[in-house]
């Protein structure tokens, strides 16, 4: 027991934190706590982020946990990324009297969910860590109680998230139903009978993960709850919970249902395929950027399933490298969002965005980095991110899907040069405020240098990630 404690000890100072925080935002005056409770929080996420690099592998509690390289490299970035939208947010809740000591209680502990979720073994462990997770973020959706359409999102997002965590539970039972186990090698041992019963399981397993993930038809939800929610809320969402989802899948698949690739291949490719052209095609009408990039999520999520859909190690490679360098310019990209204010009012107008390149230089400059990097352009890392998937594809036979992705990403492009379009080539109708918040101001910048200084070594990610595929598909 000791030793797999010892195993899961991040997790367990996480859930240590999460608790003394509630407990200390409980009964010590919640209001002067908020603001040093969100900071510490943050900080204690960076920390943790950098403590998992260097964890041990192991599989723990008889095979429920496995900490191998794919879970540390997950977990990093999912850490990461939740650190750093922490600190961008606070500002943003506190002029709107929204930053209470229950925020970042209930990051930490969504975080935590996610820790659980990508190094999960066994059905049971994972579905702990997915409602952990999943009960947080439907609060945090409907966070601005005060706001009708907060409240609408986390609603919506509720009862949706409900219907796919019961698809996912029959899933599961269906799995174990036919399988005997509920742990992943159980499984992939089954699998290799070929029973049509375990690919019932597996048809609504991916089902509730792709709900998850925002991939096409399970989208529904998302451009609702990403313009409804609390803004720091949607940028949170965009980018650790994305992460953790598509870990969760790629360790379903392989680690469960390797020996049946051909089956969940066609399931993989079908989800790809339709979340890449919905995503590109319906983002052209949108007029509020949030609601933009709800649309924007949905096809880079499509881009990275590209990556899985190849069923090797370099595809999931591909796959891990395409999601963190998503996060970077996803997070820059909210920060941006967040510094939207005109009159002392947030705004997600696209029409606010007329002539902001030639009123504030530095700030249009890094916003036009971050949406041709979206876009997929080079020389930015988001086009080195698509060129790994689109190569993952290729190489495991399925050019026809790369080419279609070649497509998507084409049409995408449309609406990210249209807000450049807007800020250098339309007259301003009114200004916005410059962000008097220095986290703002230093998350934008840095995203954006890291968007175009990162197309030198992608920050050394692809050897991390290769080592972390391989620990996955030896």
């Amino acid at each position: 027991m000791s030793a797999d404690l010892a195993l899961i000890s991040p997790e367990i100072a996480l859930a240590l934190f999460a608790i003394a925080a509630l407990i200390w935002g409980a009964f010590g005056g919640h209001d002067k706590l908020a603001p040093l409770l969100h900071s510490l929080t943050a900080g204690v996420l960076a920390i943790l982020g950098l403590v998992v690099m260097f964890r041990a592998d192991g599989v723990g509690f008889g095979g429920l946990i496995t900490i191998d390289g794919f879970a540390r490299f997950a977990q990093a970035v999912i850490l990461l990324s939740a650190a750093a939208v922490l600190a961008i947010g606070q500002g943003w809740l506190a002029d709107r009297a929204m930053l209470r000591f229950e925020y970042p209680v209930l990051v930490a502990l969504a975080v935590l969910g996610m820790l659980v979720m990508v190094s999960a073994s066994d059905l049971i462990t994972l579905y702990m860590g997915l409602e952990l997770q999943s009960l947080a973020l439907y609060i945090l959706a409907a966070f601005g109680r005060e706001n009708a359409r907060s409240s609408e999102a986390g609603l919506k997002y509720f009862i949706l998230g409900a219907l796919s965590s019961g698809l996912l539970l029959y899933g599961a039972s269906l799995t174990y139903g036919f399988a005997g186990t509920t742990s992943f090698a159980g499984i992939a041992q089954a699998a290799e009978g070929a029973s049509i019963g375990l690919l019932f399981g597996l048809v609504f397993l991916l089902a509730g993960v792709a709900f998850k993930i925002s991939a096409v038809p399970f989208h529904m939800w998302t451009p609702d709850v990403y313009e409804g929610a609390p803004t720091p809320v949607t940028a949170f969402m965009a980018a650790a919970p994305k992460v953790a989802a598509m870990a969760m899948l790629a360790r379903i698949v392989h680690s469960g249902f390797g020996p049946i690739l051909a089956d969940w291949q066609q399931i993989i490719v079908v989800l790809s395929l339709l979340s890449m052209f919905l995503g590109a095609i319906a983002g052209i009408a949108q007029r509020d950027i949030k609601r933009l990039m709800a649309y924007s999520s949905i096809a880079h999520m499509g881009y990275a399933l590209l990556g899985l859909a190849a069923g090797t190690a370099f595809g999931v490679e591909a796959m891990l490298v395409y999601m963190a360098l998503y996060a970077i310019m996803s997070i820059g990209a909210f920060a941006f969002i967040l510094s939207m204010v005109r009159d002392g009012a947030p705004i997600s107008q696209l029409d606010a965005l007329k002539g902001l390149g030639w009123a504030q230089p530095a700030r249009g400059l890094a916003v036009l980095v971050l949406m041709v990097s979206l876009a997929g352009i080079p020389p930015f890392i988001g086009f080195f991110g698509k060129l790994y998937v689109l190569q993952a594809a290729i190489d495991a036979g399925l050019i026809w899907l790369a080419a279609a992705g070649v497509v998507a990403s084409v049409i995408g492009a449309f609406y990210y040069l249209r807000i450049v379009y807007l800020m250098y080539f339309v007259p301003a109708e009114g200004d916005l405020q410059a962000p008097a918040d220095w986290p703002l101001r230093v998350a934008l910048a840095v995203s954006a240098l890291a968007t175009a200084l990162g197309a030198l070594n992608l920050f050394g990610l692809e050897p991390l990630a290769a080592i972390a595929a391989q620990s996955l598909i030896p």
